[in-house]
C-alpha cells in the first residue's frame, strides 16, 4: 500500500505542476485552447492517443468485449490503430490544420458555422457537443474509480470526487499545454504499464499458449456444445465484433476533442512525424488493453445485484491478484489514461460554451472587410475575459458529469456508444466532406445533425432496441449518404466563398 500511495502521489504533484509551470501560455484564447497552435509531433501525437484510450478502453471495452469476443477482440485495437489512428491523422490532418487556421477556427463548431455560414450551425453544434460530452466524461470516471476501488479499498465516491478535482486544477492553471505536456508523461506510463501487465496477466495463467489451449477449451454461449470460439480468428459473433470496430475506430474522426488536436499542431511535417508516432502508440496500447481483455474469461466473473455479469469488473477482477508493484503501475496506468481523456473532454466542452455560444463572434473570411472593429485594449479584455469563464465552465462541466458518474445509469461501454454515436454520427460527414468537397450544402450539415442526434435519442428512448454500439456505427456511416444526397437537392454555397476558404489548400 505504501508503495501505491507514493507512486500515485509522485504522479499527481507532477501532473499539478506541469499545469503550473504552463499557466503563462495559458493566458490568451488561443493559448488557453490551441496551446498557441505551435505544439510539436510527440506531444500532439501523445495526445491524441491519451485522449482516445481511458478507462473506458482498459476497464469498460476491454472488459465487455473480451468477455464477448474472446481473443478476436484484438482486432477493435488494431482498428483503432489504423483508422482510428493511421487513417484519421492521414484523412484529417493536414486538411483540418490548413483550413481551421484559415478561417481562423478554434472549435469544431465554429468550422461548422463559418465553413457553411451559419451561425445556426455553430450554436446547434456546439449544444450538441456540450450534452454528449457528459455521458462519456461520466464514463471516464466509473472506470477509472472502479480501479482504486480495487488497487486501494478507497470507496467509488471518493474516488470520483478526487479525480475530478485534480483534473479540473491541472487544466485550469495551465490550459492546452499543461494538458499536452501531461498527456506525453501518461503515455509513457501508458506504453511500459500495458506491456507490463499483460506478460504478468499470461504468466500467472502458465504462458500464452497454455492460457489460449484454457480459451480455447470454453463453450460457446450461443451453444454450449461447441468450443474454441473465443480463442478463434474472428470470434463467435463477427457481426457484432465489426460493429465495434467501426463504433471505436471510424468514431474518433466525427469527436470534436480529437480533432481538436488537429488544430493546434505547429506544421506538416510535424503532421507526418505525429502520424507515425500515433499509430505506434495506438497499436501498442489499444492492442494490448483489448488482447488482455481476451482472456478475461479465465477468471470468475463478478455478478451484479441483478444477476447479470458486471463487465466493468472484469479487467479488476483479472488485476487483483498480481503483486502489489504491479498494482500500483495498473493504477497510474489507467488514472493516466482517465485523467488525460477527462482533461481534453473538459477542454473541449468548456471552449465550445465560450467560444460558440456565450462569445460568438462574427466570423469574416479570409479577404473579408471586417466591419466595426475594435482597439486592441478591448480586444485583450474580452480574450482574458474569455479564459476566465471557460475555467468556469470547466469546473461547471466536471459538476455536471460527476453527478452522473455518481449514480452511473449503464455500463460504460453503454454510456460511451451513446455518447460517440451522438457525436460522430452528427459531425463526421459533414466535417470531413466538408474538407474536401466544395458542394457540400448547409442543409445538408442540419439533415445530418437530425440523423446522428436523432437516431440516438430515439434507439434510447425506445429502450435500445438496437444495441447502442451498433446504433452508433449505423449513425456514422449513415452520415455520409445523408450528407451526400441532401447535397444533390438543396442550395449551393456561393462560389466565392468556398473559393476563399478553399485558398488554403493551393
Amino acid at each position: 500500500m505504501f508503495i501505491k500511495v507514493i507512486l500515485t502521489i509522485i504522479f499527481l504533484v507532477v501532473m499539478v505542476g506541469v499545469g503550473i509551470y504552463s499557466r503563462k501560455q495559458a493566458s490568451s484564447v488561443d493559448g488557453f485552447v490551441l496551446g498557441g497552435r505551435a505544439v510539436g509531433p510527440w506531444l500532439t501525437a501523445f495526445a491524441y492517443g491519451t485522449s482516445y484510450f481511458s478507462a473506458v478502453v482498459f476497464v469498460g471495452y476491454a472488459g465487455q468485449f473480451g468477455w464477448r469476443y474472446g481473443l478476436s477482440s484484438a482486432w477493435i485495437g488494431i482498428g483503432n490503430a489504423v483508422i482510428g489512428s493511421l487513417l484519421a491523422w492521414i484523412i484529417l490532418g493536414r486538411r483540418t490544420k490548413q483550413m481551421t487556421q484559415h478561417i481562423e477556427s478554434r472549435t469544431m463548431p465554429d468550422f461548422f458555422g463559418t465553413r457553411f455560414r451559419d451561425q445556426g450551425l455553430r450554436v446547434a453544434a456546439s449544444i450538441i457537443a456540450f450534452v454528449f460530452l457528459i455521458p462519456y466524461t461520466a464514463g471516464v470516471y466509473s472506470g477509472i474509480s472502479r480501479l482504486f476501488e480495487m488497487g486501494f479499498g478507497i470507496p467509488y465516491e471518493y474516488c470520483v470526487v478526487i479525480m475530478s478535482i485534480l483534473t479540473a486544477v491541472y487544466v485550469i492553471l495551465g490550459g492546452y499545454k499543461a494538458t499536452a505536456m501531461n498527456d506525453f508523461i501518461q503515455g509513457i506510463i501508458m506504453l511500459f504499464g500495458i506491456v507490463a501487465v499483460i506478460i504478468a496477466v499470461l504468466n500467472a495463467q502458465g504462458g500464452l499458449m497454455t492460457a489460449v489451449e484454457k480459451l480455447a477449451q470454453i463453450p460457446s454461449d450461443a451453444d454450449p456444445t461447441v468450443n474454441g470460439g473465443f480463442a478463434s480468428w474472428f470470434g463467435p459473433d463477427p457481426w457484432g465484433l465489426l460493429g465495434v470496430v467501426i463504433l471505436t475506430s471510424l468514431g474518433t474522426m466525427g469527436l470534436p476533442q480529437m480533432v481538436g488536436k488537429f488544430y493546434s499542431i505547429t506544421d506538416e511535417s510535424a503532421i507526418r512525424r505525429g502520424t507515425i508516432i500515433s499509430t505506434i502508440f495506438a497499436f501498442i496500447v489499444a492492442g494490448g488493453c483489448y488482447f488482455l481483455g481476451g482472456f478475461g474469461r479465465l477468471y470468475e466473473p463478478v455478478i451484479a445485484a441483478n444477476g447479470k455479469i458486471a463487465f466493468d469488473s472484469i479487467v479488476p477482477a483479472m488485476l487483483v491478484t498480481l503483486p502489489n508493484i504491479l498494482i500500483a503501475l495498473v493504477v497510474l496506468l489507467v488514472l493516466s489514461a482517465s485523467m488525460s481523456t477527462l482533461a481534453s473532454l473538459v477542454l473541449t466542452s468548456s471552449s465550445t460554451m465560450t467560444l460558440d455560444l456565450i462569445y460568438r463572434d462574427k466570423k469574416s473570411l479570409p479577404g473579408e472587410v471586417e466591419e466595426g472593429s475594435i482597439d486592441d485594449i478591448v480586444a485583450e479584455k474580452i480574450e482574458r475575459r474569455k479564459v476566465v469563464v471557460m475555467r468556469v465552465l470547466i469546473v461547471f462541466f466536471i459538476v455536471i458529469s460527476l453527478m452522473i458518474a455518481l449514480n452511473p445509469p449503464t455500463f460504460i461501454a453503454q454510456l460511451m456508444g451513446i455518447s460517440w454515436g451522438a457525436l460522430a454520427g452528427a459531425f463526421l460527414a459533414p466535417f470531413m466532406l466538408g474538407l474536401y468537397s466544395r458542394r457540400i450544402t448547409t442543409a445538408s450539415v442540419w439533415a445530418c445533425f437530425i440523423w446522428g442526434v436523432g437516431l440516438t435519442v430515439i434507439n434510447m428512448l425506445l429502450g435500445n432496441p438496437i444495441n447502442p454500439i451498433n446504433c452508433g456505427a449505423i449513425a456514422m456511416v449513415g452520415g455520409f449518404p445523408v450528407v451526400l444526397l441532401v447535397s444533390l437537392f438543396t442550395k449551393k454555397l456561393p462560389t466565392a466563398d468556398v473559393d476563399r476558404m478553399f485558398e488554403c489548400y493551393k
